[in-house]
């Protein structure tokens, strides 16, 4: 394995954060939508990770984004009869996102983005410091 190898996994797992990150951040906005019918409601989204394969099927390293699932835990409910969405019964449909466990996500996608960068940036002190040694 190549020392520039570790750049490019590095690299896609810098990118799955990010796109964990901002799925995260999607649910929280929406934690609170409310809607009329179940169909229309916010669901919660999760990326789904993968490792990279080869042509031949072997795991190279590194990390790929398959997809964005919605959630299928069951939506809340909430009787607010004065509410102008409110149904016929009074209740109002709200998302089935959890802000404790996106708060944690978000804090687990944030400290992984973060020791990603810090590979990045010590695989590259090496890289600089391999050159410099001829000096």
């Amino acid at each position: 394995m190549s020392l520039f190898n570790v750049f490019d996994i590095s690299g896609s797992a810098l990118r799955a954060q990010t796109i964990r990150l901002n799925t995260t951040a999607g649910n929280m906005a929406n934690t609170d939508s409310i809607s009329s019918s179940t169909g229309s409601t916010y669901r919660a989204r999760q990326p789904v990770f993968a490792s990279q394969l080869d042509a031949a099927g072997e795991a190279m390293g590194g990390v790929e984004v398959l997809g964005i699932v919605e959630s299928q835990a069951p939506l809340r409910r909430e009787y607010r009869p004065e509410h102008p969405l409110a149904d016929q019964d009074g209740y109002v449909n709200l998302p089935n996102v959890n802000p404790v466990e996106e708060m944690a996500d978000m804090i687990s996608a944030s400290r992984s983005y973060q020791s990603n960068v810090e590979v990045f940036n010590t695989s590259k002190q090496m890289l600089m410091r391999t050159l410099s040694l001829g000096d």
